[in-house]
């Protein structure tokens, strides 16, 4: 589906009726990373959305300047354009960094939180530092170093040696992206906030999820993540790197569906 916003084609899902719950890709993705997640939750009874977020997948980029504060905003004029106040927001590793904006500065708009495969701080120098090497070199016209660089730390080992073909459609995922947003979603990233003083504040419901296998977003920061929150349980997906969604789908939709369940129970 498509909508114009402020100028801007946006593209997202839309599927099933209930409760929403929006879902927040990560980087350098876009919405069909969730495709198991969206047919999986539409079936057990919610609304389901799933933006591309500006320059990725096939919404167009915009302007700058790039930063979370823009993505969650950009997320939340969707949902106005859709008539969606209130919803369970699911964001996965730069998705769960849009999450924590929102529920920073759009907290009524949050009813709870589902963190996959993502941390609370910010990078440390030599991060920030490799964000802005990639960034350059988009912008000088290699956007193949970010597949370079993501492609490496995405999966585990066995998803690399017997699924081929799944490596391959997330890599196709990546290069859809525009260079615009690839650059810009670098910075953005750079650039975010530490949420980790923060963390104390947000009493909204809240699901963390970590990979046994995740080299790009460690498990440990998972359970610090839900160990600052007032409100979180963390669990693990076993056998699955940072892709767990695709590379396990079945164990991340059944503990989102026995998390959404307990909420809509409560």
């Amino acid at each position: 589906m498509r909508v114009l916003i402020d100028e801007r084609e946006v593209a997202y899902d839309d599927a099933g009726n209930g409760p929403a719950v929006v879902l927040i890709h990560g980087f350098p993705l876009g919405r069909r990373m969730w495709q198991p997640q969206v047919a999986a939750l539409a079936a057990a009874g919610y609304r389901v959305i799933a933006p591309d977020l500006r320059g990725f997948g096939e919404s167009a980029p915009g302007d700058v300047p790039w930063d979370m504060e823009r993505f969650a905003d950009d997320v939340v004029a969707l949902l106005d354009r859709l008539g969606v106040i209130r919803a369970v927001f699911v964001g996965m590793s730069m998705g769960g960094y849009v999450l924590l904006n929102l529920l920073e500065r759009h907290p009524s708009r949050v009813a709870a939180a589902a963190f996959l495969f993502t941390r609370a701080g910010g990078d440390d120098e030599a991060g920030r530092t490799r964000r802005t090497q990639l960034a350059d070199a988009v912008e000088a016209g290699h956007p193949e170093v970010v597949t370079n660089a993501f492609a490496e730390i995405l999966f585990a080992p066995e998803t690399v040696q017997r699924r081929p073909a799944l490596v391959a459609e997330v890599a196709a995922l990546m290069q859809a992206a525009s260079p615009q947003g690839l650059a810009g979603g670098l910075r953005a990233i750079r650039d975010r906030k530490d949420y980790r003083p923060l963390l104390g504040r947000f009493y909204r419901p809240a699901l963390v999820l970590g990979a046994e296998y995740d080299r790009a977003v460690p498990a440990e920061e998972g359970r610090q993540l839900a160990a600052a929150l007032p409100n979180a349980r963390f669990l693990l997906i076993t056998g699955a790197g940072h892709m767990a969604n695709l590379e396990q789908p079945e164990a991340v939709n059944s503990r989102l569906i026995a998390f959404l369940q307990a909420l809509r129970n409560s």
